[in-house]
């Protein structure tokens, strides 16, 4: 297969990807958050392309993607006054909900079971592609399963050049890290710490419970090793980080906060000190470290200020074992 590679701001490469995907094709395309790989959420076939060309486990949810509330509501059985509220006040934008699902919705999407995440992008190539469509689409991170999700079209075409159809470029993606989801199928509870700080929706709706994940997932983001990449990964203290790099086999990389000093011979790579700057660059700068060789990589703990929490989490799986 022929991966083509389109433009977001073009309405004739628009409407091109918009045609293979109501053909039942794969095209990847920017999100706020990170590219998704879409698909015609409503048809159980194109939703099983997706699995394939990511070989992704099939008990791993995917979110569907809409462009509001109007098209959210008959996907799911209820929408609750918390529902109301968040999609007012965070759609469009990186906030999935989830809530039980209607017959629409194909076990495909949900790893059967009975819950659909929704969600209404804010990119403004996510809405044209979903505007031209016209219907919903299933959209997790355009990348190979458990490897670093993709903030450029060109990370796309490293993991999944000539397994999908076509990548609709948009740039980089503004936020870098995916949506927070949030469970709406019964008390509210964060699923996933993402884009939207947990703050600002227990400001609006009141605390949200932290539950552990039951014997199906309700959404991605919950399995323990999640978003890393090909070699070990490492967390560490800033002063801990030489000792802890010199201790790894192979090639070492070291992923850096401001100014933080390099460890002798790693090849470094430094993010922003602020949890904004810091989101937006986190993905890149790990496959810039995988893309120079590194095996080994090695990465300054964050703060447990709870600006971190998206973050924190996102390290913490990449360096699951």
């Amino acid at each position: 297969m022929e991966t083509r590679l389109l433009s977001a701001r073009s309405d004739p490469d628009l409407d091109e990807a918009s045609a293979l995907l109501r053909r039942g094709g794969l095209v990847a395309f920017p999100t706020e958050t990170v590219y998704g790989l879409g698909a015609l959420a409503l048809e159980p076939l194109a939703v099983r392309g997706i699995y394939a060309a990511k070989g992704r486990p099939l008990t791993n949810p995917l979110i569907v993607h809409v462009l509001g509330d109007d098209e959210a509501r008959p996907l799911v059985a209820r929408w609750p006054l918390e529902a109301r509220q968040l999609a007012a006040r965070f759609w469009p934008g990186p906030l999935t909900l989830v809530l039980p699902r209607t017959a629409l919705v194909p076990d495909e999407c949900t790893a059967g079971g009975e819950t659909v995440g929704v969600r209404a992008p804010s990119h403004p190539a996510a809405r044209a592609l979903l505007e031209r469509v016209r219907a919903p689409l299933a959209a997790p991170s355009a990348n190979r399963a458990e490897h670093v999700s993709p903030t450029s079209a060109a990370h796309v075409l490293r993991d999944l050049n000539g397994r999908i159809d076509a990548v609709l470029d948009g740039g980089r993606c503004s936020f870098g890290i995916e949506s927070t989801v949030v469970a709406l199928d019964g008390p509210p509870r964060l699923l996933r710490a993402g884009a939207v700080p947990r703050q600002e929706i227990e400001e609006l709706i009141g605390p949200l419970l932290i539950a552990p994940r039951g014997p199906i997932a309700q959404s991605p983001g919950q399995h323990r090793r999640h978003y890393a990449p090909a070699g070990v990964v490492r967390l560490a203290a800033r002063e801990a980080l030489g000792a802890v790099t010199a201790g790894l086999a192979g090639r070492a990389g070291v992923l850096l906060r401001g100014d933080s000093p390099a460890p002798d011979g790693a090849q470094a790579a430094r993010l922003p000190d602020d949890p904004q700057g810091y989101a937006r660059g986190l993905y890149a700068a790990l496959r810039d470290l995988e893309d120079a060789g590194c095996t080994a990589i090695v990465i300054e703990e964050v703060p447990s200020d709870p600006a971190w929490d998206a973050i924190r989490d996102r390290l913490t799986r990449a360096s699951a074992a």
